[in-house]
């Protein structure tokens, strides 16, 4: 995806931002650089680190150097051998800790041309690029006659425009620089310019085919610890993942354990509320009903004494009397008036009985109070 690693590397620079020097020093994200400056026949060596400078020493002039080594190889193989030279003139000067930082020729002020420029946001992904078509009309040089580089200056999100600079050196000055510094030239990782108060513009006029990557002494433990770290990540990851599995499967079976019972309860429940309506509906019905002993002590006050039953039936709510009476058509007048049944009357014809000289009858009510005292308690 385009700018996406311009975006993480703004991320990380940000994350680290946030840690103290020493940390980020430890880590390995802000070593640092070496600053070589000739100076008339000298060489300034600087350390770098941020916004930080610290002068380290002054080097004799490296033009002519060479290795004493060398020359005795050279000596031995003949007038027509030709010896490199092997030895860093750095290395016996500094630590073990600085000599392996990218070391960087620092140019001054004065022999660079820098020009503000006003480009589309979109040229921020390959600003050395366009900058060199711009070359010819900032400067009086061609671009093959100058080394040069682009930095970004500002961004304006209003008008999506940014402000950058151009930054150009002739090469032949470029040329006596590094002719200055003698076998460092090859050592270089970039070539960088003073501003008006000494610190570096941070920009790299060096072709990158002539720049020298330095590897990162913690790259590997870097690389390790993230390793590391992923690992134990992913066994956090797992191992939480499998409590939550195994968690989940003992609330499963604590909830499948108590489903029978909880059924069983549910069953047991229902079975109540049944019993409860069942008895709730026979107290309702013995409400409303009075009693068979209640009919009969009531038939007994009221049947005269001539009067004799054959037969006495009750049958949900009806009331059924069959018998012998002197008095039968007197008897429907008699049973009205209670509260235990209404509407008595007689069925059929009342029929003399010659064996015993009374009338015969079949009498019927209905059990319980009157209606329109019902309706009234109603």
């Amino acid at each position: 995806m385009p700018g996406a690693g311009g975006f993480l590397s703004w991320w990380g620079r940000n994350l680290a931002a946030w840690l103290p020097l020493r940390a980020r020093q430890a880590l390995g994200m802000d070593r640092g650089r070496l600053l070589l400056q000739v100076q008339g026949d000298a060489v300034s060596l600087r350390l770098q680190r941020g916004a930080e400078l610290r002068e380290l020493g002054v080097l004799p002039g490296l033009a002519g150097y060479a290795d004493p080594a060398a020359a005795e190889l050279a000596a031995l193989a003949g007038p027509n051998a030709v010896v490199a030279h092997t030895s860093d003139p750095l290395a016996p000067l500094l630590p073990s800790g600085l000599a392996d930082l990218p070391r960087w020729l620092l140019l001054p002020a004065a022999s660079s041309l820098r020009r503000r420029l006003a480009l589309p946001a979109a040229a921020a992904e390959r600003l050395r690029d366009v900058v060199g078509f711009e070359i010819d009309r900032q400067t009086p040089f061609t671009a093959d006659a100058v080394a040069f580089d682009a930095r970004v200056l500002a961004r304006r999100d209003a008008d999506g425009q940014l402000d950058a600079e151009l930054v150009a050196v002739p090469r032949q000055a470029l040329t006596t620089q590094l002719a200055a510094i003698g076998p460092l030239a090859d050592s270089l990782a970039g070539v960088d310019v003073a501003g008006a108060d000494g610190m570096p513009l941070a920009v790299n006029l060096l072709p990158p085919a002539q720049r020298r990557s330095h590897s990162d002494p913690f790259r590997l433990w870097n690389l390790a610890l993230a390793a590391v770290a992923l690992v134990a990540i992913a066994a956090t990851m797992w191992q939480l993942l499998a409590n939550r599995r195994s968690a989940a499967d003992a609330l499963e079976q604590t909830i499948a354990s108590h489903a029978v019972a909880a059924r069983n309860a549910a069953a047991q429940r229902q079975e109540l509320i049944g019993l409860i309506e069942g008895q709730a509906f026979l107290d309702r019905t013995r409400a409303e009903r009075p009693s068979t002993i209640e009919l009969i002590d009531e038939l007994s006050k009221r049947l005269p004494d001539s009067t004799y039953l054959e037969k006495l039936a009750i049958e949900d709510n009806s009331l059924l009397l069959i018998g012998l009476s002197r008095e039968a058509s007197s008897l429907i007048a008699r049973l009205q008036g209670t509260q235990l049944w209404r509407s008595p009357a007689l069925t059929g014809a009342v029929q003399p009985d010659p064996t015993s000289g009374r009338d015969r009858f079949t009498l019927t009510a209905e059990i319980g109070p009157p209606r329109a005292e019902a309706a009234r308690g109603q």
